[in-house]
């Protein structure tokens, strides 16, 4: 029988899921696990390689979204085929088997990056433009970036915040993003009347959104005078 003629009557029985076996990885369905499970009752290695190989090209079809995500999807196919086996499965396989002992490992922790957690309100924007400023060269582009940067920050954090905020702590939160890179002496900050005039208020989102379209009453009455008069 091949991978590919397995009739719909062949891989579906009237059972209830809590009687049958469980599934090594679900999300494959529990008719590709019969396909596994028909593997390994191939005797012939010749025989069990092709039909290796069908299952293969099933699973990704029936997962393409597997080479948009993965760097090597097909290595890990054939690592899910000898998941699904058990580990049993024997064939000429271009990647060599998992250890078993590799489903054990714990994925390494990742760290929250805490520069980033404790200035969020200043914005992706934002760390760019510092990152940008530390590359240039010494000069006065340099200094306008920076300081252009120094009142970016403080407008969001108003916009954040809502409230006053000190020049001196917004040196401190860019001499701390910037890892002191950037010469922060002689910066000039805008006030903040000027900054709030610059950034676009919520209101005035829902005074468009709000606004009602021209009315049409002068036409009507034109249109009703029309009639009146014929």
């Amino acid at each position: 029988m091949d991978i590919k003629t397995i009739g719909h009557d062949d891989l579906i029985d009237m059972e209830y899921n809590t009687s049958r076996e469980r599934m090594i990885i679900p999300e494959y369905g529990r008719n590709v696990q019969r396909m596994v499970d028909y593997l390994l009752t191939i005797e012939n290695r010749e025989e069990r390689n092709k039909q290796a190989q069908n299952l293969i090209a099933i699973i990704a079809n029936l997962n393409p979204q597997v080479y948009e995500t993965d760097e090597d999807p097909d290595h890990k196919l054939w690592d899910h085929l000898h998941i699904m086996s058990d580990f049993k499965l024997d064939v000429d396989a271009p990647y060599p088997p998992p250890a078993p002992e590799s489903l054990l490992e714990k994925p390494d922790q990742v760290d929250y990056p805490e520069v980033s957690r404790r200035f969020r309100h200043y914005g992706q924007i934002t760390r760019q433009m510092i990152e940008h400023a530390i590359n240039l060269p010494e000069g006065e582009e340099k200094k306008a970036l920076t300081e252009a940067v120094a009142n970016l920050m403080k407008k969001n954090y108003i916009i954040w915040n809502k409230d006053n905020v000190d020049d001196a702590v917004i040196l401190d939160n860019l001499k701390t993003l910037s890892e002191g890179q950037l010469d922060l002496s002689d910066i000039s900050f805008a006030d903040k009347r000027e900054l709030v005039q610059q950034a676009p208020s919520s209101n005035s989102y829902n005074q468009k959104k709000n606004r009602k379209r021209p009315s049409n009453n002068n036409n009507n009455y034109k249109r009703k005078n029309h009639k009146h008069k014929n």
